[in-house]
């Protein structure tokens, strides 16, 4: 009886080391790949790091207490609408409408109901709006910021 029980505890052990997937590293996708593969996705902000996206890209941070809030559908819709202008533009747009996951981005943020908040490549907050703002304005807005006029300036020149 040991003999049968040591026998089967044996390959118990060893089959992991038989196993294809130990040949199979598990892929971890980071969301700055995600946005990098697809530069129109939506993500959701719960375990996102702002700090992945410094000189990356300009996240757009949208809150609400809900995802059934209207007004965080008629963001979401504004920005799909014209996400090609925000593609051109760097920006990477994350959601976060559950509070209660008291997400690090929350916490940094501290948003009251619904919010959208512009952050710079630098990191640096550039635009709180307690309301949904068409991508027209919030392109104007980044238009007008001086990493912005540099990368205008540094693609107008490649042209030449």
């Amino acid at each position: 009886m040991k003999r049968i029980f040591t026998l089967i505890f044996s390959i118990a052990l060893a089959t992991p080391l038989w196993s294809d997937s130990a040949a199979d590293p598990v892929l971890v996708v980071k969301p700055i790949d995600q946005w990098r593969a697809d530069p129109k996705v939506q993500l959701d902000a719960i375990d996102i790091d702002l700090n992945d996206f410094i000189w990356l890209a300009r996240p757009v941070v949208v809150f609400a207490d809900s995802p059934n809030d209207p007004r965080l559908r008629e963001q979401i819709e504004l920005l799909a609408a014209r996400s090609d202008v925000l593609a051109e533009r760097d920006v990477v747009v994350l959601i976060d409408s559950n509070p209660d996951a008291n997400s690090d981005i929350r916490r940094k943020l501290r948003p009251r109901g619904f919010m959208l908040v512009l952050i710079g490549k630098d990191g640096g907050v550039k635009l709180r709006k307690p309301f949904p703002w068409d991508v027209r304005e919030l392109s104007r807005v980044i238009d007008k910021m001086p990493l912005r006029q540099q990368e205008i300036r540094d693609k107008r020149n490649a042209g030449r």
